[in-house]
C-alpha cells in the first residue's frame, strides 16, 4: 500500500496547478481517491469522524445492486430461450444474458462517464463516484430490447439536464437516472412500454404482469387473467417475468434492501413509507371493488408489491439520500405519498400501468417542501414549549 501510495505522488506532481496535465487533474484524484484513502483534512472546527464518505457510499449500492444485476443477466437469457423454445440450462440463461445485457451496461457507463468527466474538467471540481450509481441504475430499468443508441441519449440528458445543470452530484433536484428514463419513455415510448417492453426474438413477445391486468376485460379477475398468461406470485417474486433488466425479481431487491440498511445507506422509513402507501391505497381500491369495476381493482394488495418496478424503486430509487427527504417525519410522508401515487397511477390509467417512476420523479418535486413544512411545526412546536416554561 505503501508502494502504491507514493508512486501516486510522484505521478501527482504532473497535474499541479502550472505543470502540463493541470486541466486533467480530476482524472487523477478520482483514481486516487478510489485507490487511497482522501488526503484532504478540515482545518477547523467542528471536526467529525466518520469512515463513510460518498465514495463508500456509492460504491455500497453497487454492491447491493449486485443480485439484481445477476438476476438481470439470468432472467434476460431465460426470457431469450423460453422465446427460442430452447433447452433452458443456468450457463446458457446467463451466457445470452451477458451477451443482451452487457453492452447496455457499458454504454450507460461509457456515456454517463464521459459527460461526468467533461463537467469536472471544465468546472475544475473532483469526478464524483455518483455516476457508478447512476449508470448502473439507469441500464437496470431499461428493457433488455432497447437500441443502444437510445441508451446514450437517454443517459446524457439524465446526467446534464438532470443533474449537471443544477450543480453536480448533490445538488440535483430529480434522480437522474429516473430522468434518464422518463426522457425515453416518453420519446420513444414505443420501445418503452406496453405488450412490447419485452420482445424477445424474431417478434416473440410477452405482455408484462401489469400489461395483461390493464388490458384485462372490465369486471374480470386480475388473479384468471395472470394465471391464464402463465404468472404465479412466486414467479413475480423470484423474478422469472419479462419486463426491465434488473426490477423483474423482488427477492433479488429485498436482498439488496437488506444489504443497505446493514450498511445504513438507505432509510427504512421511506421503503416501509412506500410499502405502507401502496397497501393502503391498493386496499380502498380492493374493498371498493364492483361486478363493473376494471380488473386491477379485484387484485389482492400485496400482489402490488411484486408487480413492477415498485420493489426496485422503492428501495433504489426513492431512497436517493439528494432528491428525497431529509427530516425522519418527511421521510415518512414522501414514502407514503409515493406508495399511494404509484397505485393511482397503475389502477386508474390503465394507459399506463407502471406508476413508480412518474410517482418518484412527481414527489422528488415536492420533498423540499415536505421538508419546510416538517421543519416549521417542529420550530413551532419548540417555541410553544419555550413560552409555556
Amino acid at each position: 500500500m505503501n508502494m502504491i501510495e507514493d508512486q501516486m505522488k510522484k505521478i501527482g506532481k504532473l497535474f499541479t496547478k502550472g505543470k502540463p496535465l493541470e486541466k486533467l487533474y480530476p482524472f487523477y484524484e478520482a483514481i486516487d481517491t478510489f485507490l487511497l484513502t482522501p488526503g484532504t483534512k478540515t482545518k477547523k472546527a467542528p471536526y467529525v469522524r466518520d469512515s463513510v464518505d460518498l465514495k463508500r457510499v456509492m460504491i455500497f449500492v453497487v454492491v447491493a445492486l449486485l443480485p439484481c444485476i445477476f438476476m438481470g443477466f439470468y432472467n434476460t437469457g431465460y426470457q431469450i430461450q423460453m422465446a427460442k423454445g430452447a433447452a433452458v440450462s443456468f450457463g446458457g440463461c446467463l451466457g445470452m444474458g451477458l451477451k443482451q445485457v452487457l453492452p447496455i451496461i457499458l454504454v450507460s457507463y461509457a456515456v454517463g462517464g464521459f459527460w461526468e468527466s467533461l463537467f469536472s474538467v471544465i468546472r475544475k471540481h473532483e469526478i464524483n463516484e455518483g455516476f457508478l450509481v447512476t449508470g448502473i441504475l439507469y441500464a437496470l430499468i431499461l428493457p433488455p430490447t432497447i437500441p443502444l443508441w437510445q441508451v446514450a441519449v437517454g443517459i446524457s440528458f439524465g446526467v446534464v439536464i438532470g443533474k449537471e445543470i443544477f450543480g453536480g452530484t448533490g445538488m440535483n433536484v430529480l434522480n437522474p437516472a429516473l430522468t434518464a428514463r422518463a426522457f425515453v419513455f416518453f420519446a420513444y415510448p414505443a420501445q418503452m412500454s406496453g405488450d412490447a417492453v419485452w420482445a424477445a426474438v424474431d417478434g416473440f413477445s410477452r405482455a408484462t404482469p401489469l400489461a395483461v391486468i390493464a388490458t384485462a376485460q372490465r369486471g374480470s379477475s386480475a388473479l384468471a387473467a395472470l394465471s391464464q398468461a402463465g404468472y404465479t406470485f412466486k414467479d413475480m417474486f423470484v423474478g422469472f417475468i419479462p419486463g426491465s433488466i434488473g426490477e423483474t425479481s423482488a427477492l433479488a431487491c429485498l436482498a439488496g434492501l437488506a444489504f443497505l440498511l446493514i450498511t445504513r445507506v438507505a432509510s427504512w422509513r421511506i421503503v416501509a413509507g412506500c410499502a405502507a402507501g401502496l397497501l393502503a391505497m391498493s386496499s380502498v381500491f380492493f374493498l371498493t371493488r364492483g361486478e363493473n369495476s376494471l380488473a386491477f381493482f379485484s387484485l389482492p394488495p400485496h400482489w402490488h408489491l411484486v408487480m413492477g418496478g415498485f420493489a426496485f424503486g422503492s428501495i433504489f430509487m426513492a431512497t436517493d439520500p439528494v432528491s428525497a427527504s431529509a427530516t425522519d417525519t418527511g421521510k415518512w410522508i414522501y414514502g407514503i405519498l409515493i406508495g399511494i401515487l404509484v397505485v393511482l397511477i397503475r389502477m386508474v390509467n390503465p394507459a399506463y400501468p407502471e406508476g413508480v417512476m412518474l410517482a418518484i420523479l412527481f414527489m422528488n418535486v415536492f420533498a423540499p417542501l415536505i421538508d419546510h413544512f416538517v421543519v416549521q411545526q417542529n420550530v413551532k412546536r419548540r417555541l410553544a414549549r419555550g413560552q409555556a416554561k
